[in-house]
């Protein structure tokens, strides 16, 4: 059981969790900038919303596909949040989001078992929301700029 945790977790797992539009959680958070983000500011764009942590080695190797995907689609198709899910203050969040060049939103909040879209097995954990906003997949450990184009081409073509 033990190894079949840690290959999803480092081997990343994918699923689809089909949503209809009543049932698409009511995200929102602030950034360190101040700005709230809410899941309707991004209706009509692909939203990659991704859980992670500093001290999450998957996590910071998944950091710059993640700037990739967004300087290629921000403004456009597509949007990514992070979400830094852990305990650590404010001066060295933002130092580590320096150091790793984040250059997309960081919202901050306390780790807990369930995220605003549902259970948290793991770190990194990436959920992506079609445009619609009425399906979304999850995607638990590292995702890659390529995943991210695939996901992105995947719901253009389904129509969500």
């Amino acid at each position: 059981m033990t190894k079949l945790i840690i290959t999803l977790l480092l081997g990343g797992w994918l699923f689809l969790i089909p949503l209809a539009h009543a049932d698409v959680p009511d995200f929102s958070g602030t950034d360190l900038e101040g700005k709230v983000h809410h899941l309707a500011d991004y209706k009509g764009k692909m939203l990659v919303i991704n859980y992670w942590a500093t001290w999450c080695p998957p996590c910071r190797e998944e950091i710059p596909e993640l700037s990739m995907f967004y300087e290629a689609h921000k403004g456009k198709d597509a949007m990514v949040l992070g979400v830094n899910f852990e305990e650590v203050n404010e001066t060295k969040l933002r130092a580590f989001i320096d150091e790793q060049m984040i250059d997309y939103p960081v919202i901050q909040t306390r780790p807990r078992s369930r995220s605003a879209f549902g259970l948290m097995i793991g770190l990194p954990t990436t959920y992506i929301i079609s445009a619609d906003q009425k399906s979304m997949k999850a995607h638990v450990g590292p995702v890659t700029k390529a995943q991210l184009e695939q996901y992105l081409k995947l719901f253009s073509a389904s129509g969500s």
